[in-house]
């Protein structure tokens, strides 16, 4: 099963339970309304998502007079990966860490922030470089995107749901009778649960095939095998101070990784795994 029919599936998966949820709160009303309201926050996540994430961190668009080595990789990576230069932001953190964002090739966007310039050498920012620059071959972005805002509306509608439960909400269809409360509730703490373990799955099978391709476009794995580990042990020692959960999926390492119970709902894959399929990779 190939990559990308999986995270298809995936994404599927999300659409259908958020309109399963609404059709548990409202009937065939709730089921279209949910419907919609997934085709609207698609739309938005499409169009929006990119300005969205580099106002949360306060990224900057920098020039290529202010940063020649930066811009000089970014744009031979790009050669090689056959899109166009992206544009280039800087995020006002010392916390090393980078990620791409924007709907296509065409719109896209590379964000580091200045520690991670800071503490990595040339080969081993190609290497993330180079990772980041697969997400938007591949078109990585959006689909995360998409699955983080889904999972968002799942988990929001499942708080409608607790709540018309506990205050006796029920279907509106004439053919239906009133809702079970006590499956409602069920639904209300289950379906969170389920929809971030689907992201999850999808953001982690984004980064695996991102680690091969940005290996392929740089040439070699080990630039980034080493940067991983940096980054890693940065990320855990000083984690970003303003990361969120809902964006946390389009870092190359984890920014919440500093916090233990969100390792446990991680949407990368354990490092030690992603070195190991580095590693095993040959050229």
């Amino acid at each position: 099963m190939s990559n990308v029919f999986k995270t298809g599936l995936l994404l599927a998966v999300l659409t259908v339970m958020l309109v399963l949820i609404g059709g548990a709160i409202g009937g065939r009303q709730g089921m279209l309304i949910a419907f919609f309201v997934a085709v609207a926050m698609n739309f938005v996540s499409y169009w929006f998502s990119d300005k969205m994430v580099l106002a949360a961190y306060g990224a900057q668009p920098i020039e290529e007079a202010s940063a020649p080595r930066l811009y000089a990789i970014v744009h031979r990576l790009a050669t090689r990966a056959g899109i166009p230069m992206p544009r280039v932001y800087m995020i006002p953190s010392e916390t090393p860490n980078a990620f791409a964002t924007g709907r296509n090739p065409e719109h896209a966007v590379v964000a580091v922030t200045e520690g991670i310039m800071r503490i990595l050498d040339e080969e081993e920012l190609e290497g993330v470089l180079a990772h980041e620059l697969s997400h938007v071959k591949n078109r990585d972005v959006l689909i995360s995107t998409v699955a983080a805002t889904l999972a968002g509306a799942i988990t929001y509608l499942a708080h409608m749901a607790q709540w018309a439960a506990m205050f006796g909400g029920r279907s509106r269809d004439d053919e239906e009778g009133g809702s079970n409360p006590i499956a409602m509730i069920l639904l209300a703490i289950l379906a969170p649960i389920a929809a971030m373990l689907v992201q999850m799955a999808v953001s982690r099978a984004r980064e695996f095939q991102a680690d091969a391709t940005g290996a392929k476009v740089a040439g070699r794995p080990w630039g980034l095998m080493k940067a991983l580990e940096k980054l890693q042990m940065a990320n855990q020692a000083v984690p970003m101070a303003d990361a969120t959960p809902a964006t946390a999926h389009l870092f190359i390492v984890n920014p919440l990784s500093g916090q233990t119970l969100m390792r446990l709902f991680s949407t990368h894959p354990p490092l030690e795994e992603r070195i190991a399929r580095l590693r095993a990779m040959r050229f």
